[in-house]
């Protein structure tokens, strides 16, 4: 396996490490203002691409079989639809591109005849079990996604108006960077989750659950038709999808650590509380009218985020914030375009600010 080309925000030392270890000739910095001390940093060889132009320029590299694309927020659409075109396969860690864009990304996918892997344990989880066997869509009975709850599943209701940023990005068990800790905070997370495994799978979002499970070892599960259930189990190391994806259909051995069942706790289930975090009641209000409003959903979650890091919102304002878009705007349902999205989601964004004050 060889890495052709890595893509950072602005983490300039650590791309410029990884690009010399790894021989990498191009590498893209979306902070264009770090560009010239990037390239101060690496040998002549090595090609700098910047801006949003740059990683659309990575994804596009005729040097590349597959681009895993890792890029939280809207960004990493456009890179996306460039490897499609590109006949590339896709190692997707990137939820919004799908919820923003799912039927117009797999649709394209499908018939360029490129492979669209999960790397999200989740609904890498599902695509395990789902290939474990040659497995008929009318067999499914329904996909369950697993949640670890995150840092307030046992907080009361009346207290949730109280958290602060210092708690809500204190996760129980995985760590990660600041939004995505804050959707897991809120369930957003897993409604986008949600909304993702609908466009994935091909399925109906009514045949789409959430379950909590603290310990994060089952990593989702799919339920048949016949009553049986398959899990996937691991450690808590999101080093197994990674390498599950970009090395399908092997398996190799990466020298992770071994689950050892003998060693595990009990295994604990619970239906989350839906009426305390209302983001997967909104998600799936969201799929079900579909078209444009996922992307909306997605787009008033990211601003109400945004003041909620900056002091401008309280924690139960982020679902309050975006329960309001989606009652204000109307969404477009008949397989919307590409600037269809884009303008709702810019529409979602300016109406999200405007509730925010």
């Amino acid at each position: 396996m060889q890495v052709v080309a890595l893509a950072a925000h602005g983490r300039v030392d650590e791309l410029a490490a990884q690009a010399q270890e790894f021989g990498v000739e191009h590498v893209a910095i979306y902070d264009e203002q770090k560009a010239s001390k990037l390239r101060n940093l690496l040998p002549t060889r090595c090609h700098v691409h910047t801006g949003a132009q740059g990683l659309c320029e990575l994804a596009s590299l005729t040097q590349a079989d597959m681009v895993l694309v890792a890029i939280s927020g809207t960004a990493g659409l456009y890179p996306t639809l460039n490897a499609i075109e590109s006949g590339k396969d896709l190692a997707i860690a990137s939820k919004e591109v799908l919820v923003m864009a799912g039927e117009l990304v797999m649709k394209r996918a499908k018939e360029v005849g490129v492979h669209v892997l999960p790397v999200d344990s989740e609904h890498n989880a599902i695509f395990q079990c789902l290939h474990a066997q040659a497995t008929n869509p009318e067999w499914v009975k329904r996909l369950v996604l697993t949640a670890s709850g995150g840092p307030f599943r046992c907080t009361p209701t009346e207290q949730l108006k109280s958290v602060t940023l210092e708690q809500a990005l204190h996760h129980p068990t995985w760590s990660m960077g600041r939004k995505i800790t804050i959707d897991s905070a809120t369930l957003f997370n897993k409604g986008l989750e949600m909304i993702e495994a609908r466009w994935l799978f091909d399925v109906p979002i009514e045949q789409v659950d959430i379950l909590v499970h603290p310990q994060s070892i089952v990593h989702s599960l799919v339920e048949f038709t016949d009553g049986s259930v398959l899990a996937q189990l691991s450690c808590s190391d999101m080093c197994f999808p990674i390498q599950y994806a970009v090395t399908y259909p092997e398996r190799v051995d990466g020298k992770l650590h071994p689950l050892r069942l003998e060693e595990l706790c009990d295994l604990h289930f619970e239906l989350p509380r839906r009426d305390a975090f209302p983001a997967l009641d909104l998600a799936r209000r969201a799929a079900t009218i579909g078209g444009t409003m996922p992307a909306i959903y997605n787009a008033a979650n990211e601003e109400a985020v945004r003041a909620f890091i900056a002091g401008r919102l309280d924690f139960p304002g982020i679902w309050h914030t975006v329960g309001h878009v989606l009652n204000q705007l109307p969404a477009h349902t008949n397989s919307p375009d590409l600037a269809t999205i884009l303008s709702d989601d810019a529409a979602a964004r300016e109406c999200a600010r405007t509730i925010i004050g």
